[in-house]
């Protein structure tokens, strides 16, 4: 395991009870560089969304876990917030908690003989190493099933319709 993995996973663990307590679930949990910074990103969930309230008593209890615990050795800026309505798929659950919504994303490289990166459609099923997705036809119909290696998906999420 990488010492960003690590990081990742023990504040998943410390988070895990702070969240229960605090009636959301834990989305993601990322430690990422940016420049010169370094942020510790939790994404925490419920039914119906969270609030801003939501964040600050989550933040404020796992800031107080990690002072005690005092494991990055290193400075960096604790987020905590909602995943978004547009969220990335980047764990088995996300990919199993979406099944039968429209995603949209992009391939390393372009696929099944086309000249695209681009996909959308309804995702159809995962298995932990491909995701079956349906695409749509011009006309808006269901078609085909594409079938892509996880591996090869550079980046997934759920589709956001801005009409209305």
């Amino acid at each position: 395991m990488s010492r960003q993995s690590d990081i990742e996973k023990k504040t998943e663990e410390l988070l895990a009870p702070i969240a229960q307590q605090h009636g959301v679930r834990i989305y993601d949990v990322e430690f990422v560089k940016e420049g010169t910074e370094r942020y510790l990103r939790c994404f925490i969930d419920k039914d119906g969304g969270v609030t801003i309230d939501d964040c600050t008593d989550v933040s404020h209890d796992l800031s107080d876990a990690l002072d005690r615990d005092d494991f990055i050795g290193e400075g960096y800026i604790l987020e905590v917030s909602s995943p978004g309505i547009g969220r990335s798929l980047t764990r088995d659950r996300h990919f199993q908690n979406s099944i039968g919504q429209e995603v949209e994303g992009t391939t390393f490289k372009p696929y099944d003989g086309t000249k695209t990166k681009v996909f959308e459609g309804i995702l159809k099923a995962f298995d932990g190493e491909t995701v079956t997705i349906t695409q749509k036809s011009a006309d808006g119909a269901l078609s085909q099933d594409l079938v892509l290696p996880r591996k090869e998906i550079a980046k997934i999420r759920l589709k956001v319709d801005w009409k209305d």
